[in-house]
């Protein structure tokens, strides 16, 4: 027996000695496997998000469709181009300082300001895709405000306050919900604050910068009459803006599941919860346009179809295909109303619905999370704490964009001044800003 001891002793003390150099002898191949399976997720995360980035980047054109057609002929030039220039002096802005203050390693108010140039440059591959996706969305927050202060906004004045969103303001919220993302942190983040792609990020400070915009400049000439009651005032092309929403529909489909920056089994399953919101919202705005307005609105479902999108972006990852419906249900049901409310009593000249599509149901959509989220959610026992913490994002979100947009508008109007004269309104940005017509030859002036 004692010989037998002695073996096994042997045999495990021979086991340690021996396993290593065994494990090195067959650990490069193992090593080369593993590192070649790792460059291909990387190759293939870097590929998704590069084609989610190019999807977001065509939303530009869904947005630019949906406001020329909910506006006059007489201005769809002047929507075309502060589209393009939104994006375009967003781009460079975000570029030099508004990234660096959103992901850099010191990111917040007083943020690394030239990251772009000096942190990303000297990163690796994956840096320059995260930043080409970043930047298309601080481009969406910025072209939000667009639509709500359509046909009397000073072309100079839009370019101006574009450029301090992508500079400042989008990229400081950013930076407290989304700076882990990269190498910053933000307070609202380590509080527990989701919001997967933006419903708040994205979506509520563009929205709420335009309700601040919106209020700045008054509304349109012609909008309310003197008991002070809306006037509608037509938009001339439906089938335009009709395009724009199935755009940003497609777009949607980058927006959200792309935020995973990740190619994997995620991908789909976000999909369907973002079509089933989106598709619900379509329907019940219908619904709720027809018993309220007695007709099938179309520009109502339109706008649906986007208010479920918008809500669904914070949870598209953590909530079930159901409480996706039921998200964007609520969505569709609430933006009729946003729209009714903020036209008629608080007598805010939104155009396209602005400010009901993406900061309302933004908004919603973030608390919803609360409610929803599968993990912390209230209806799955997780009580109120991920509520209150989505109210607590949201309230920020709103404090932060429409305190800001209110004093940035204002100072944009006592210096180079943000709106134009009633002569130019009364003809058309297109020739006063811009000296050109969209349909040369079928021009059609009016006063209103």
């Amino acid at each position: 027996m004692k010989i037998i001891g002695c073996l096994f002793v042997g045999l495990v003390v021979l086991s340690f000695a021996v396993g290593p150099v065994f494990a090195e002898s067959v650990s490069p191949e193992v090593a080369a496997i593993n590192a070649a399976k790792e460059e291909l997720q990387v190759n293939i995360n870097i590929v998704w998000t590069c084609v989610a980035a190019f999807l977001v980047f065509f939303m530009q054109a869904g947005f630019a469709m949906v406001e020329t057609g909910f506006t006059r002929a007489k201005n769809a030039v002047n929507i075309i181009m502060k589209n393009l220039m939104d994006f375009s002096v967003g781009s460079i802005a975000f570029f030099f300082i508004g990234f660096g203050l959103m992901f850099g390693k010191t990111n917040g108010l007083f943020g690394t300001t030239l990251f772009a140039m000096s942190g990303v440059e000297q990163g690796s591959g994956w840096n320059w895709t995260f930043l080409m996706f970043q930047t298309v969305f601080a481009a969406t927050a910025a072209t939000i405000v667009s639509g709500a202060m359509a046909e009397r906004t000073k072309f100079i004045g839009y370019l101006i306050y574009s450029f301090f969103i992508s500079l400042l303001i989008y990229p400081i919220f950013g930076s407290w919900a989304w700076g882990s993302l990269l190498d910053g942190g933000g307070w609202l983040e380590k509080a527990g604050f989701l919001d997967f792609a933006g419903s708040t990020v994205v979506h509520s400070v563009g929205g709420w910068l335009a309700l601040a915009g919106a209020i700045i400049l008054g509304p349109r000439l012609g909008k309310y009459g003197p008991d002070k009651k809306p006037r509608a005032i037509l938009g001339h092309n439906i089938p335009m803006a009709a395009l724009g929403v199935f755009i940003l529909w497609f777009g949607w489909f980058g927006f959200n599941p792309g935020s995973t920056t990740t190619g994997d089994s995620s991908i789909g399953y976000i999909a369907v919860t973002t079509n089933i919101a989106a598709a619900a919202g379509a329907v019940f705005a219908m619904i709720t346009a027809w018993i309220v307005l007695k007709k099938p609105d179309a520009s109502m479902a339109l706008n649906g179809a986007l208010a479920g999108l918008v809500a669904i972006t914070a949870g598209c990852d953590g909530v079930s295909p159901i409480g996706a419906l039921l998200i964007g249900a609520v969505a569709g049901v609430v933006v009729v109303l946003s729209v009714l409310f903020i036209d008629n009593i608080l007598k805010v000249d939104d155009p396209v619905g602005a400010v009901s599509v993406h900061g309302v149901c933004g908004v919603w959509g973030t608390i919803a999370v609360g409610l929803f989220n599968t993990s912390s959610g209230f209806f799955y026992g997780g009580g109120l704490k991920q509520f209150a913490v989505q109210a607590l994002g949201a309230g920020t979100a709103f404090v932060w964009a429409f305190g800001l947009g209110l004093g940035l508008f204002y100072l944009i109007s006592k210096t180079i001044g943000l709106r134009v004269v009633p002569e130019e309104e009364l003809k058309g940005l297109d020739i006063g800003e811009h000296g050109m017509e969209a349909y040369s030859g079928f021009q059609i002036f009016t006063t209103t």
